[in-house]
């Protein structure tokens, strides 16, 4: 077993260090430096509800169940998807590094023991999976670590004139891992897609929240707890980031938390704004993030911004000043975007032009499917509001012309 556990941990590493070189090495697009056509940025209007088909299934987890069978029911089918997103991975993998063969000969068998590691009820949900699915337990493990390190978005949280907040984000997932340079799309944001649901958890045949998820993963990236906040998680990238956190964890070091793990505990067991935010901001993890919460009281937002020991800033949506929104993507709001992923501006231009009179999903939405708020990464745009407990979820693509990320 300790042989198993040293081969497991020489493969994590790995791997860290292939997706690593592969994400800066492959930024020409693997090798194909074509690309859409220049646009100007948009604020569209009358968007919503989609006009696409385009609406995601809602599924019920019964948290009353043992962790080894929540998932078997809402996963019925799911199998042969999360198996093709696996494969596109491995292709990804490859495309970076001659070595990566070696590394999915070793996955193949060698990460099954690290869900004895994750914390309850983690590890056997994760068990449950690949028994619900036929997927192999090396593979769940892997597809529920990746998350860890590859996630861009946009979150929105905006105040309507009588004090209600909606939270609104794009999930943008898949930079850099197989660049189509014909028809411009990302292999694995295309092989995500028909995994997003959402998910009704239940305990005692009562809602204790919902959450948008990738069929197979048992972390959360956004949700609403219903009359009490809304969640959502942006990358935060770093030279201390989640590629070190990993491999400290694998190498002994367990008093951080996973990224996915913290949260699904917040949503599960927070009972307040102030509670989730207190989790949120003081636990350590594995990986900087940024944390984009709302409360069910006016005013009650904020951006919190962190290291992967604590919080480093926790920006507050100031009522006083006049603020009605906030805004996050994947740069520290002190600090000005990388100006060819400036996604922040857009989206305040948008916000700005709809005004604090038409918040709601109407507006939300239009925002969210304005570009490059909407690009080529968007796998899916999510909707909430705290006092009805509402969550609206739509997949999204981004015809040409549009943006890679």
């Amino acid at each position: 077993m300790a042989s198993k556990i040293f081969t497991g941990n020489i493969l994590i590493i790995h791997l860290a260090i292939v997706i690593c070189i592969g994400t800066f090495a492959n930024a020409s697009f693997n090798g194909d430096n074509t690309m859409p056509k220049p646009f100007q940025d948009e604020c569209v209007s009358g968007t919503y509800p989609s006009k696409l088909d385009a609406s995601v299934p809602t599924h019920i987890v019964n948290l009353d169940l043992p962790p080894a069978e929540r998932w078997i029911g809402p996963l019925k089918g799911k199998g042969p998807g999360i198996a093709n997103l696996i494969s596109q991975l491995k292709k990804v993998l490859l495309s970076w590094s001659d070595h990566a063969q070696y590394i999915i000969d070793l996955m193949e068998t060698d990460l099954g023991y690290l869900a004895d590691t994750f914390p309850a009820p983690f590890g056997e949900e994760i068990k449950g999976i690949s028994k619900a699915t036929g997927v192999t337990l090396s593979e769940v493990v892997l597809y529920n670590i990746f998350y860890e390190v590859f996630t861009f978005c946009t979150s929105v949280v905006a105040q309507d004139d009588s004090g209600k907040l909606y939270h609104g984000r794009n999930l943008d997932f898949g930079l850099f891992m197989g660049w189509n340079a014909v028809n411009h799309t990302w292999a694995i944001t295309e092989a995500l897609r028909p995994l997003i649901a959402n998910y009704d958890f239940r305990r005692d045949n009562k809602t204790v929240f919902k959450a948008v998820i990738f069929a197979g993963y048992v972390g959360v990236l956004n949700g609403v707890k219903p009359q009490t906040f809304t969640f959502s998680i942006n990358e935060r990238f770093n030279v201390d980031g989640g590629y070190i956190g990993v491999i400290k964890w694998i190498l002994g070091d367990r008093d951080s938390r996973w990224m996915g793990f913290l949260t699904r505990a917040v949503m599960e067991n927070a009972t307040s704004y102030v509670e989730a935010q207190n989790m949120l901001a003081k636990t350590p993890m594995l990986a900087p993030a940024y944390f984009i919460l709302a409360g069910n009281k006016s005013g009650e937002a904020c951006v919190i911004t962190r290291a992967r020991a604590s919080a480093l800033d926790v920006l507050q949506m100031n009522r006083t000043a006049g603020d009605w929104y906030l805004v996050q993507t994947n740069y520290d709001h002190w600090e000005k975007p990388l100006f060819f992923d400036d996604r922040r501006t857009p989206c305040k231009k948008c916000l700005d032009r709809k005004t604090q009179a038409t918040v709601g999903f109407s507006s939300m939405y239009d925002v969210l499917h304005s570009k490059p708020v909407r690009n080529k990464e968007t796998a899916y745009t999510a909707l909430m509001q705290v006092n009805s407990g509402a969550m609206e979820t739509y997949l999204q693509d981004c015809p040409d012309p549009c943006w890679p990320f």
